[in-house]
């Protein structure tokens, strides 16, 4: 796959160009993403805009986890696992430098809760089929002690071991649009699409702006696909001013914690929380993260940049510490993140639980043939991008092309699993100034890895960098926004920015790390 560096100004070159495209995607997150390496493989003429950073909303702010929901074994969404169960095996393949197995062990207190784990986990096993990663197994009281030094003892009768896979999903996201520009597809982040274009009362395609310079372009394409998660109902608004609410908002949030409180490289489910929903505490990247909640936000008129709310932290605080030997606190909490949900669910009026909806997507096509791709999770994005595609060649009369993407490996795929998110792409950023340069003793990032963003990976601003081509600011926030002087002086040598511009860069890293702080 193509190491070439990326060059934004011949990316809006070609949006200059008065040829139309096959496919326009509006969306840079997990579903837009998926769906142009999907157009792109199949040879489409393939052009994604992101109006902020790619991966910038929801699709960075989950749980880290492909799997196929044990918890939706019990809302009855059967359907829902298989697929997700496969989609997992895949991206395992497909993605062996971003995707690993995990363990899993849910604790049980009671005789009866253990029986019933382990049968809920049977039915897990057999979903999978052959594409299982190992059969859960049950787990005498001691043999869990062993696995968790963590856990409180007390009452504990023993548990049930599972396998199920984590990722980084920012790396992947990234990898996704490097997946998609190899394959001859453009992206762009920071271009937001602020009209449709119509024709005959159809969809013709969109005016964008770059949110960089203000320059605006008038983009043809043979179908728009809306990919903007839960900003979904804004771009059909600009197609139907009446559309009705497809979306109800729900907030979910993370605690990142030192691995002290939970050690070794073992991950605990607790399956029954006081909301209805389940906890996981989870070892990732050298730190344990504490998730997740589903509270309804229907006020919500500013869906970018959610904040945790206080009751929120309280409530994984709490349960964590039911579980734990050593009860986190607040001074604890290296960073705290909140994403929102687009939950499929346009009758829910009164707002009292979403942790009940389905995650499923959907695919909808307007009267004037703006698609709509919404719900899902990451796990799913690939049959996704392969559903909304195949819906994009009916509605935009393309010639129909098979998807390819079941075994398609993604950007830098190295031939054996390992653990270097960069995977082949490993060798080029080791000879870029600055590999042995750390940013901060407490991050595992170094400067090269800052040129590379700018240089391979669309980073546009500091943000960009501890956010989501490092994830500096979910490890340790603190620290992160110590390093923010530093990456200024690297993107003044990379890209030359005015005075003005990285000043704006400065202050609005500092805004977001007191965010991630909970300082805001």
């Amino acid at each position: 796959m193509s190491n070439a560096s990326f060059s934004r100004e011949d990316s809006l070159a070609r949006l200059r160009e008065p040829h139309p495209w096959d496919i326009l995607i509006i969306g840079g997150g997990a579903s837009g993403l998926g769906a142009a390496v999907d157009a792109a493989a199949r040879g489409y003429r393939t052009l994604l805009v992101e109006a902020r950073d790619f991966v910038s909303g929801t699709s960075s702010c989950s749980t880290k986890l492909i799997h196929g929901g044990v918890r939706y074994l019990r809302q009855g969404d059967i359907a829902m696992v298989r697929h997700a169960l496969l989609e997992r095996a895949r991206l395992l393949h497909n993605a062996p430098h971003l995707v690993h197995p995990l363990t899993f062990i849910i604790p049980a207190w009671r005789h009866f809760d253990r029986l019933l784990y382990g049968a809920g986990l049977t039915m897990y096993d057999l979903l999978a089929g052959s594409q299982n990663m190992a059969r859960s197994r049950s787990l005498n009281r001691q043999e869990v002690i062993d696995a968790l030094p963590g856990l409180r003892r007390t009452g504990l009768c023993g548990g049930i071991r599972y396998w199920d896979g984590q990722f980084d999903d920012a790396r992947l996201a990234i990898t996704l649009m490097r997946t998609a520009t190899d394959l001859a597809a453009t992206c762009l982040n920071y271009l937001p699409a602020t009209r449709l274009i119509k024709a005959g009362g159809r969809v013709t395609g969109a005016i964008l702006r770059d949110a960089e310079t203000g320059e605006e372009f008038e983009i043809q394409a043979r179908v728009v696909i809306n990919a903007t998660g839960v900003h979904a109902d804004s771009v059909r608004h600009l197609d139907d001013s009446n559309a009705a609410p497809l979306l109800t908002p729900s907030q979910g949030i993370h605690l990142v914690v030192d691995a002290d409180f939970l050690p070794g490289q073992q991950a605990i489910l607790v399956p029954e929380t006081e909301d209805g929903r389940v906890m996981f505490a989870i070892p990732w990247q050298g730190k344990v993260l504490l998730g997740t909640t589903d509270t309804p936000r229907p006020e919500l008129t500013q869906l970018n940049d959610p904040q945790p709310l206080a009751d929120e932290i309280d409530f994984l605080l709490r349960t964590a510490a039911s579980v734990l030997t050593r009860s986190p606190a607040r001074a604890d909490i290296r960073s705290a993140y909140a994403g929102l949900r687009p939950l499929i669910h346009p009758d829910n009026k009164d707002g009292k639980s979403t942790a009940a909806l389905s995650r499923e997507h959907a695919v909808l096509v307007s009267d004037s043939g703006l698609i709509t791709i919404t719900g899902g999770k990451w796990t799913t994005y690939r049959l996704m991008a392969e559903q909304v595609i195949d819906r994009a060649i009916e509605v935009g009369r393309l010639k129909a092309v098979p998807c390819p993407t079941q075994s398609l490996k993604l950007h830098a795929s190295p031939a054996q699993p390992g653990n270097d998110v960069y995977g082949t792409d490993a060798h080029q950023l080791a000879t870029l100034p600055g590999h042995e340069q750390p940013l901060h003793p407490a991050l595992p990032y170094t400067e090269a890895m800052v040129r590379f963003a700018i240089r391979h990976e669309a980073a546009r601003t500091i943000e960009d960098i501890l956010a989501r081509r490092t994830r500096a600011l979910f490890h340790d926030a603190a620290a992160a926004e110590v390093t923010i002087e530093r990456i200024a002086g690297l993107f003044a040598e990379e890209l030359q920015p005015s005075p003005e511009r990285l000043t704006a860069m400065i202050e609005a890293a500092h805004d977001s790390a007191r965010r991630f702080r909970l300082s805001a």
